[in-house]
């Protein structure tokens, strides 16, 4: 398949890009830096482009079959509307050239998954430290629930760098309201990228899980 990948110089978009190609596909990816993507794969293209400037990465969108988000908050501090903006920009422009499929990476903890990520982030991280971030991720969620795409948003529990597994946990209902389950970036990849043939959450929203 043809996979556009939005924030690919992040540890989850490395990990979508390295098991994207892994798998065979035809990788596309869109970064503010194109000097951090190390990959050297005759399947790999790398555009300079900005989520927040649609002209810079209009021409991307162009023959993919899918598009995977992993968009991150490197410049949260900076603006505040990151997430949404970008996402906003992101699916004017899968409208704009016919894709439908959609799969975004948010978090446990939002929306109707509001304290499953256990007591540590429900009372402190999220109130006191994360509060404007996580409001901008459900405005993210929001807009494309709202979308007439073919989307699937993955809520993960607390992101590590461990190794890839296969036998992790997913679901609508999985999550905790005492303590916080963590799951690899690795992990998360695998997940997101088995969704390109798997409808089971098709406009849903599974979280995963260790």
């Amino acid at each position: 398949m043809n996979l556009l990948i939005i924030g690919g110089t992040g540890k989850t978009g490395r990990e979508l890009i390295k098991q994207g190609l892994e798998q065979g596909h035809f990788i596309t990816a869109i970064v503010r830096n194109p000097k951090k993507i190390k990959y050297n794969n005759q399947n790999l293209k790398v555009l300079k482009g900005d989520v927040l400037i649609p002209e810079s990465f209009e021409n991307a969108f162009k023959g993919q079959d899918a598009v995977l988000s992993a968009l991150g908050h490197k410049r949260f501090f900076i603006k505040t509307t990151i997430l949404s903006e970008g996402t906003k920009n992101i699916i004017n422009a899968m409208n704009r050239n016919d894709i439908k499929r959609f799969i975004c990476i948010t978090s446990l903890g939002i929306n109707d998954s509001r304290f499953k990520l256990g007591l540590y982030y429900t009372f402190f991280t999220i109130p006191i430290i994360l509060f404007f971030y996580f409001l901008d991720k459900s405005k993210q969620e929001k807009l494309i629930m709202n979308s007439d795409l073919d989307w699937t948003i993955i809520r993960p529990g607390q992101l590590t760098n461990g190794r890839k597994r296969t036998n992790y946990k997913h679901g609508l209902s999985v999550g905790n309201y005492i303590l916080t389950k963590m799951i690899s970036r690795a992990s998360v990849a695998h997940f997101m990228l088995n969704q390109l043939h798997d409808l089971t959450y098709f406009r849903k929203t599974p979280g995963i899980i260790n």
